[in-house]
């Protein structure tokens, strides 16, 4: 753990990223899971591994840890679940491009979400990211109107909404420890997987592709991000998570020969261009708060 503390932080959120990248080509890959299968050995192991990182951690105050996450840190885990649980019916449904390309929408939404929730005020520079960003969005569900695919995009939201949701619970409650959060999401997501699904158990392979996507994918990608984070400026974590977005569809055209769509593509960059003239916002908000 001491070698992890010891990284500059923007290497932390770059490896956070390069993790967090490889789970639509994971998911593609099982081989007879169904998708409640998949969610629930995803889960298990992301949770046992978030555990260990808390034990580490927290030593004798790990039991502390979970006591002062108080109800809004439980609140935000439970909505948290909902995301994971869409990332991968999203991923297990259209193509790993449609959906890393919605999940960089997040900061869009926290700028949403902290207009009404935070009374925080949005710029003209916002609004116009706003706008180029439904416009990617609305070019890329457009182009996917067959039933699964369509409700892969859509389910595919849920990550960014989730995750605005719990910045906002995290910046309205600023005590709430996210990691131990994202352990009760862990839970939650193991539950909702284990009563959905006919069975559990699948075949060997499957049960290691769930090891490898909740112990590497999910769970170290989420430390590594946790922990950069507090030494790396907000901005800064945005533009370096794009790096997700743009290596997952590498990895999945790579190793699974999976092409996005021709408008996929189109409104995938119309989104990025949409989140960086947002982060081109908040870093210009940023110098003139430091300046006064």
């Amino acid at each position: 753990m001491n070698i992890i503390t010891k990284l500059p932080g923007p290497l932390l959120v770059f490896l956070g990223a390069c993790c967090l990248s490889f789970g639509g080509l994971i998911v593609k890959s099982f081989e007879g899971a169904t998708l409640w299968q998949i969610l629930f050995w995803r889960s298990l192991f992301f949770t046992l591994t978030i555990l260990f990182f808390l034990i580490i951690s927290y030593k004798k105050k790990t039991f502390k840890a979970f006591k002062e996450l108080g109800f809004p840190g439980f609140i935000g885990g439970i909505i948290l679940s909902f995301g994971f649980c869409g990332y991968v019916f999203a991923m297990y449904n259209t193509t790993v491009a449609n959906t890393n390309f919605i999940i960089s929408l997040q900061i869009l939404f926290l700028a949403i979400f902290g207009y009404f929730f935070l009374k925080e005020k949005i710029s003209v520079i916002t609004f116009t990211s706003i706008f180029l960003a439904m416009a990617g969005v609305l070019l890329m569900v457009g182009s996917s109107l067959t039933p699964g695919e369509l409700s892969g995009n859509l389910a595919a939201f849920t990550m960014p909404i989730t995750f605005a949701i719990l910045i906002v619970i995290v910046r309205k409650f600023p005590t709430v420890d996210m990691v131990p959060a994202q352990f009760v999401a862990g839970i939650c997501c193991c539950l909702i997987g284990y009563f959905i699904s006919t069975k559990i158990m699948i075949s060997p392979h499957d049960i290691f592709l769930g090891f490898i996507a909740g112990f590497f994918q999910v769970g170290l990608g989420f430390i590594f991000i946790t922990t950069g984070a507090r030494t790396t400026p907000s901005a800064m974590v945005g533009v370096i998570m794009l790096s997700e977005s743009v290596l997952g569809p590498i990895w999945a055209f790579v190793f699974v020969s999976e092409r996005p769509s021709m408008f996929g593509l189109i409104g995938g960059v119309i989104i990025i261009f949409a989140v960086l003239v947002q982060f081109y916002s908040l870093l210009i908000k940023g110098k003139k708060s430091v300046s006064r």
